[in-house]
């Protein structure tokens, strides 16, 4: 009786100490994605502070080529904070990562406006941007390792679903930020200081995410993992470990990742401009369709994640890449300027999409032991979403714009095909031990 009492009390403490690395995890993941997503939003407001005046437009596609940076540098930063949170803690990594990304969306908040000093004013732009970049490639592998390492029993999807929740989040309350300010204050407020007020804002949500992760506990896997190498020189070569002793996992998470993030891209980020490009129905109502998709699909995830706890990694992988694969082109002959279909297509998607959302953190965390895992989940991610998410704008606006806009559907259906056969092909990992 006292065995199973003590049993008890374990599992009590051990499901305490999942929720609580869950919500430091979730919620500085969200505050990261809040200091990332509030650039793209106040974008149109402050650019023209930061270049020779005269040409707004040039300014603004200056300050977009920024944005775009960012994206370059997370695979750097992917490969070196991930080698930092394998050899100093997941901990330590986290809180890195999110004191740079404060720190930098801060300095974005008090830079000097051209006006004031010149040329100095976009090279600081341009060395936030970066840090910036630098910390959310950082961020991805050391929050998915931290989430599915202290998962309970059997809850590795649901833990590392709340990774793709806290960037939904974050999403949104980014959003909301640009809507309440650009709604409370006058234009020229805006104009003048109230962009610069969405900054600190959200860099100082960034302190309070640096208090909660302070306050969590390392991980067991990692300690354990630790324990393992202290003293023979192997964590500190964390990358070429990788890449030796773990090349088809790398390839694989590279791989499971190609129809993701095109789909994720498409259908969560990129839907309403092409909707409004190519039907030319009011952007205001496409983003609507975007905002309630994207709700839905947050309340969604941590449920989606329960089920393939439940079913296995490779059912749920394969019914969104199968389901996408169906999908494609019927869906983007819905497309004829009305709402109500376009929501439709839009919340379709996302459905499918939590086969992919719910599951990806937990599958690329079981490729690797842990004396790897945040370089393993990170840098082969990064590399994903730099080579094809970032190329689903600019491919599409490319067919829409060249009179090729009805085959934009191919593109995603390629990208489905390509992740049915590796899904198909992967390894069951739902029951896998991991370290």
């Amino acid at each position: 009786m006292n065995h199973t009492r003590l049993g008890t009390v374990r599992a009590k403490e051990l499901d305490r100490k999942s929720r609580r690395a869950i919500v430091a995890g979730s919620i500085g993941n969200a505050v990261e994605f809040i200091d990332w997503a509030v650039y793209t939003t106040f974008s149109s407001v402050f650019a023209h502070h930061f270049f020779p005046p005269g040409n707004d437009g040039a300014a603004l596609l200056s300050t977009l080529a920024i944005f775009a940076v960012g994206f370059v540098v997370r695979p750097v930063g992917a490969a070196i904070m991930g080698a930092y949170a394998d050899r100093h803690g997941r901990k330590k990594g986290l809180v890195l990562t999110i004191g740079l990304m404060a720190a930098a969306t801060f300095v974005i908040g008090v830079s000097p406006s051209y006006a004031q000093a010149g040329l100095a004013a976009p090279v600081i732009l341009v060395v936030a941007r970066v840090a910036q970049g630098f910390a959310a490639g950082g961020e991805f592998g050391s929050a998915s390792a931290f989430l599915v390492e202290s998962a309970g029993p059997g809850r590795r999807a649901f833990a590392g679903s709340w990774q793709q929740v806290s960037v939904g989040a974050g999403i949104l309350i980014a959003s909301g930020m640009g809507a309440i300010v650009t709604s409370a204050l006058p234009r020229q407020a805006v104009d003048s200081w109230g962009w610069r007020l969405a900054f600190v804002v959200a860099s100082l949500f960034g302190l309070a995410g640096l208090w909660l992760r302070r306050s969590v506990d390392e991980t067991d896997s990692f300690r354990r993992g630790e324990s393992r190498t202290t003293g023979s020189g192997e964590r500190r070569n964390v990358l070429v470990r990788m890449v030796r002793e773990h090349p088809k996992a790398a390839l694989r998470v590279f791989g499971l990742n190609i129809a993701g993030v095109v789909l994720y891209n498409m259908w969560l980020t990129y839907l309403p401009t092409y909707a409004a490009i190519s039907t030319h129905i009011p952007l205001n109502q496409a983003l609507l369709a975007n905002v309630i998709g994207l709700v839905a699909f947050v309340i969604l995830l941590p449920f989606a994640g329960l089920l393939s706890d439940k079913i296995g990694r490779k059912p749920t992988m394969t019914a969104f890449a199968g389901g996408f694969l169906v999908l494609a082109w019927p869906a983007f002959r819905l497309l004829t300027g009305d709402f109500r279909l376009l929501l439709l297509v839009q919340v379709a998607g996302l459905v499918l999409l939590l086969g992919y959302s719910a599951n990806v953190v937990a599958i690329m965390a079981e490729q690797f032991p842990p004396e790897v895992r945040a370089t393993g989940i990170g840098l082969p991610y990064a590399l994903a979403v730099a080579i094809f998410g970032g190329t689903v704008p600019y491919l599409t606006t490319f067919l829409t714009t060249h009179g090729l806009g009805t085959w934009v559907w191919s593109y995603c259906a390629i990208a489905a095909a390509i992740g049915l056969i590796i899904y198909l092909t992967m390894p069951e990992t739902k029951d896998k031990r991991i370290e």
